[in-house]
């Protein structure tokens, strides 16, 4: 086995993981959207549900799609849409239905 071999084939086990990764992410991203009210989004002043769950949807589409190749256009694509919903709409999500997590200065009985 020659030392290009051995790169492409430890560059195909990268990409690889990368993309399961990126694939997890997407997952996570549409199963949450699915699990909260269509009123939650509204009260968090995002887009809708269903746009949501479209733009969601297709990441998880494109992210099955390119698992195997995740660098290209598509699949940046793909995680950016999951990627804007798990840091922006699910924090404001959680917070609207009381399941923030408390700050760092609580301690068992309250604020210390």
């Amino acid at each position: 086995m020659n030392l290009l071999t051995g790169l492409s084939f430890v560059q195909y086990w990268i990409a690889l993981v990368l993309g399961l990764a990126m694939l997890a992410c997407e997952v996570v991203a549409f199963v949450d959207c699915l699990r909260h009210r269509e009123d939650a989004f509204r009260a968090a002043g995002k887009l809708t549900k269903n746009k949501w769950l479209l733009i969601t949807g297709i990441a998880l589409l494109l992210g099955i799609l390119t698992v195997q190749s995740p660098i290209g256009f598509l699949g940046i694509i793909a995680i950016v849409g999951s990627a804007v919903y798990l840091v922006d709409v699910r924090p404001a999500l959680r917070q609207v239905l009381g399941k923030a997590r408390e700050s760092s200065n609580q301690g068992p009985y309250g604020p210390w």
